[in-house]
């Protein structure tokens, strides 16, 4: 939630007052005007009922510059945005609230955020009057489908008197940002390298200790087995102190999004690139909730914040990172591979997912030496020509991907329409039964 504040000091006061001053309305000129013609036109005829008639036209719309000058300064304001995390083409609520902490009541106010363009139109309210301690609570939806952070904010109240001399406009400084996340889908369960390891009586474990040199000790709680006692490091800090249980290796996994700019063509939530995108988010939720320790490198050799070899949260948390890193991932200006396999150098374990764009021979090349540094790799193949031209791939398009499957690839094509979800069931097929070199599977569509 944010909210807005007073301002304060006299500088800001006098600023504030000229201002206000400059907020009279045409009418509000008009009967300034007017009441000064008058004024001076009495003082030179004599004329006393003239000046008292003058000086109320001069005085009334002082008089509503001064009220409302406290006024503007005597309302608060507020913004809560329900989710700050949302998926491209769903909805976040933004609930806007106002408060008058003045003894006075409001006149007629018109309440306005300022939004993103892509976020959809300006919101604007109109509120009666706000009685003096009250308030009034207003909502819109806002919508992308688009990734990104969008501000939201600042929060602007413009404020009129009741008889139109004066109009004001206060703005709140306070913004919020809402996080457009990459769409994410389901995938089915199928058979990974490292999902033995990851699961059941299967998994890899790794001992606490190797030795006495070796031992990292922890308190004794009720219900351990004494044998597992640490005399020595119970004699050293004079409580019970017992070995660590053998603790499970969490099997690893590295998605690779390629962003090159030469490798996609096309803009827009249905190109090729936010597809590419799109499916990394959903690879990396799906292999954190089967519990991978997830790392996700980009083309230029930047491993995006999430899971990794650090210190690890709970799934949900490091998702989220992730995601948040998509929402804002954009096209590098590299033009290929070579970095991200300099990242993956000595690698030889753990499974490798990459979403990949166009590619030419030494870029086929440099994924190969890509394939030869990691356990199992899976590449899902998009082909700029098959999403932005007749839909069909040429021949150096099979020829490549011939050889991303003969260096050891399980190489799957991805053409527009093309559901992730099907796309992973035939990529474990195709691990468990490899298809001839060559050919395409059907879910990817390329002919």
């Amino acid at each position: 939630m944010t909210a807005g504040s007073p301002a304060a000091g006299d500088d800001e006061e006098e600023g504030g007052i000229r201002s206000a001053l400059g907020g009279l309305t045409t009418r509000g000129r008009s009967f300034l005007a007017a009441g000064v013609a008058a004024a001076l036109c009495a003082v030179v005829l004599g004329q006393s009922d003239l000046l008292r008639v003058g000086l109320l036209l001069a005085v009334l719309p002082l008089l509503c510059v001064a009220v409302l000058h406290r006024t503007r300064h005597r309302v608060a304001g507020s913004r809560r945005l329900f989710p700050s995390r949302v998926p491209a083409g769903s909805e976040a609520r933004v609930h806007l609230r106002l408060d008058n902490v003045s003894r006075l009541p409001t006149g007629l106010l018109m309440l306005q955020d300022h939004v993103p363009y892509v976020l959809g139109p300006r919101p604007r309210f109109v509120l009666d009057r706000v009685e003096p301690g009250g308030r009034r609570e207003v909502s819109y939806r806002v919508r992308s489908d688009l990734r990104g952070r969008y501000p939201l904010g600042p929060l602007q109240l413009r404020l009129n008197d009741p008889f139109g001399m004066c109009e004001l406009t206060r703005s709140f400084s306070a913004a919020d940002t809402l996080t457009v996340i990459p769409r994410t889908e389901p995938l089915p369960p199928v058979s990974l390298p490292g999902d033995a390891a990851g699961y059941g009586d299967g998994r890899q474990r790794t001992l606490a200790l190797a030795g006495d040199d070796d031992v990292i000790p922890r308190t004794y709680r009720h219900g351990d087995d004494l044998r597992r006692v640490h005399w020595r490091s119970t004699a050293r800090y004079g409580e019970l102190m017992v070995r660590r249980e053998e603790q499970p290796q969490r099997p690893r996994c590295t998605v690779l999004l390629d962003t090159r700019r030469a490798a996609y063509r096309g803009a827009g939530p249905d190109s090729a690139f936010e597809w590419a995108v799109s499916g990394a988010a959903s690879a990396v939720v799906h292999l954190l909730e089967r519990g991978f320790s997830v790392q996700l490198l980009t083309d230029t050799g930047t491993s995006l914040p999430g899971a990794g070899d650090g210190p690890a949260g709970s799934p949900q948390e490091s998702a989220g990172l992730i995601l948040d890193a998509l929402a804002v991932v954009h096209h590098s200006d590299g033009t290929g591979l070579s970095r991200a396999c300099d990242v993956l150098r000595g690698g030889g374990e753990g499974l490798l997912v990459a979403f990949l764009g166009d590619m030419d021979e030494e870029q086929t090349a440099v994924a190969a030496r890509i394939r030869r540094r990691s356990g199992s790799a899976i590449a899902f193949v998009l082909d700029s020509r098959v999403w932005t031209a007749d839909g069909t791939a040429d021949e150096a398009a099979r020829v490549r991907l011939r050889a991303l499957r003969e260096a050891g690839w399980t190489a799957v094509p991805a053409g527009p329409g093309a559901a992730l979800p099907g796309l992973w069931r035939e990529a474990g097929r195709e691990r468990a039964h490899p298809a001839p070199a060559g050919t395409a599977g059907p879910s990817g569509r390329w002919s």
